[in-house]
């Protein structure tokens, strides 16, 4: 819309909108060189504080946090998806006090889904995925967590669960840092439905999201659904 006309008959600029626009708004299209190091290192910071609190939670508190997180995936699960036992389900191997899903990993094999683990064979590369089940023999993958052995089937995940160390509602993840995730991601096609898995504590105004992040399609913690994008 053109702006309002001035007494010499041209037409003045629209007025600056920036005072209506939210103080924690941001761009992630918009980032410079000293803007994305200040993200990263406040990523650095929070990665630290949201670990350290998870770690400091009793192991009774992370159980229960665990249960119910367990129960509001089940349900999402069997609620949003018809045919779970034609889809393959890529979940993960609990560590650094993340919650502990591998008694719901059984259960859904039992259901019928192929579920899958996610595997590091190349450094700085896309994760493979390999299939588990409650009889695989596992073996010590990068940074000495277990993952299925290489004769394992190869297979590609239709629905990806992805832990958090901390998340926003605008469906973005806050991970570890190693950038594996997003690069698995930006890989896949078609993309898989993603779900991000964390504490309820790990919540954030947002995560200032950079061109590289890729926003995921739901978001559960102990609390339910937080968030879909």
């Amino acid at each position: 819309m053109a702006g309002p006309e001035t007494p010499s008959g041209r037409f003045a600029s629209p007025p600056c909108m920036a005072a209506e626009v939210a103080p924690d708004y941001f761009d992630p299209l918009g980032v410079d060189p000293e803007q994305a190091r200040d993200v990263a290192r406040w990523r650095a910071a929070m990665r630290i504080n949201l670990r350290a609190a998870r770690q400091a939670m009793g192991v009774d508190a992370r159980a229960k946090a665990a249960d119910a997180l367990a129960a509001h995936l089940r349900l999402f699960l069997q609620t949003r998806f018809d045919h779970l036992p034609d889809l393959v389900l890529s979940a993960y191997w609990p560590i650094k006090g993340e919650p502990d899903l591998r008694p719901l990993m059984a259960d859904l094999h039992h259901l019928g889904l192929r579920i899958a683990l996610p595997i590091v064979e190349t450094r700085k590369a896309p994760l493979v995925f390999r299939r588990w089940t409650p009889q695989t023999r596992m073996q010590r993958g990068d940074w000495n967590i277990p993952v299925p052995p290489p004769e394992a089937e190869a297979v590609r995940p239709d629905i990806a669960l992805a832990p958090l160390v901390g998340w926003d509602r605008a469906c973005y993840r806050l991970g570890y840092g190693g950038g594996y995730f997003d690069r698995t991601l930006a890989a896949l096609s078609p993309r898989p439905f993603v779900i991000g898995l964390g504490l309820q504590a790990g919540e954030l105004a947002t995560i200032y999201p950079q061109p590289h992040d890729i926003p995921l399609n739901a978001i559960i913690t102990e609390a339910g659904l937080q968030a879909m994008a």
